[in-house]
């Protein structure tokens, strides 16, 4: 799953702060953009288990 939101690649060197766009490439320095939303889960997440059993404790 990707966002439509992206983030300068280069934002560390080339900016203040992150610099946030819709296109491929940054608005303010033409660096390419990367998806800026991590991804929502790992298929090998080690501990996965045990946090969703924790979750469903906590719910009842």
């Amino acid at each position: 799953m990707h966002s439509d939101i992206r983030v300068c690649s280069a934002w560390t060197s080339a900016h203040d702060r992150p610099v946030y766009t819709f296109a491929e490439t940054c608005p303010e320095c033409g660096a390419d953009a990367v998806n800026s939303a991590p991804a929502p889960f790992s298929p090998e997440d080690r501990w996965g288990e045990y946090r969703r059993k924790l979750k469903r404790r906590a719910r009842e």
